[in-house]
C-alpha cells in the first residue's frame, strides 16, 4: 500500500473514532448539554419570536448595530444598558430536531479534520507513538480553543458551555490521534507525495 494511501485510511479511521466519541460525549455524558440552559415561560417567547422571524431561518444578533460610526456605536451603548443582548440561532417550526444528513455531514467534518491531521503527522516524519498522539493533541488543543474562546469572549457564550464544547473536541483529536500514531507506518520517507525512482522507472517501462 502507498503511504499516500495508508495516510488516508489512518485519517478516515481517526474520523472514524472522533465521530464515535462525539456520539458519545452527547448522548451518554452531559458535556453535550452543559450550559445550555431552557428559557423560562419558553412559549410566552416562541410565539413572538415566530411572529417576528416567520420562516427566515437564520443567525441574528440584537440589539442591531446599524453601523460602525461612533453615534451609532455610542448609542448602541446608550441601548445596551436598559435592553438584553446576544446572539440568537433561529430555525422556524417544520425543522426536524436531527436529519441522517446532519449526522453525514458531521462525520464528513470530522473524518476530513483527521485526514489532514494525519497528512501533518506524515510530513512531520515522528517515529515514537506518543510522539505522534501528543502531536495531533496538541493540533486538537489549537482546534478546540480556535471558535469556542473566541464565541465566550466576544457573543457571551456561557464558560462551562465553552469548555465542555472544547474538551469534546480535544478529546476527539486524542481518540483520533490514538487511532491515526497506531495505523499510519512509523517508516513514512520525506517527500510523502513524491514519486520514486522504481515508480518512474516502472512507468516509463510500461509506456514503451
Amino acid at each position: 500500500m502507498r503511504p499516500w494511501i495508508r495516510v488516508g485510511v489512518a485519517g478516515f479511521l481517526g474520523g472514524v473514532a472522533m465521530f464515535m466519541w462525539a456520539s458519545i460525549a452527547h448522548l451518554v455524558t452531559p458535556l453535550g448539554s452543559t450550559g445550555i440552559s431552557q428559557i423560562p415561560a419558553e412559549d410566552s417567547v416562541l410565539a413572538p419570536m415566530h411572529n417576528a422571524l416567520g420562516d427566515h431561518a437564520g443567525l441574528y444578533a440584537f440589539p442591531w448595530l446599524q453601523n460602525q460610526s461612533s453615534a451609532a456605536m455610542k448609542a448602541y451603548q446608550e441601548k445596551l444598558k436598559t435592553s438584553p443582548s446576544g446572539l440568537l440561532a433561529y430555525r422556524p417550526p417544520g425543522t426536524p430536531a436531527m436529519q441522517t444528513s446532519q449526522l453525514v455531514t458531521e462525520f464528513i467534518s470530522e473524518a476530513v479534520q483527521a485526514i489532514i491531521a494525519a497528512t501533518l503527522l506524515a510530513w512531520a516524519a515522528l517515529a515514537g507513538f506518543w510522539k505522534r498522539v501528543g502531536f495531533v493533541t496538541l493540533l486538537g488543543g489549537a482546534a478546540a480553543i480556535t471558535t469556542n474562546v473566541s464565541y465566550w469572549n466576544w457573543y457571551g457564550f456561557p464558560a462551562s458551555y465553552t469548555a465542555a464544547y472544547a474538551a469534546i473536541e480535544w478529546v476527539g483529536y486524542i481518540v483520533a490521534g490514538l487511532v491515526i500514531a497506531a495505523v499510519l507506518p512509523r517508516n513514512i520517507p520525506n517527500g510523502l507525495w513524491r514519486v520514486t525512482e522504481t515508480e518512474v522507472a516502472i512507468t516509463v517501462g510500461n509506456s514503451d
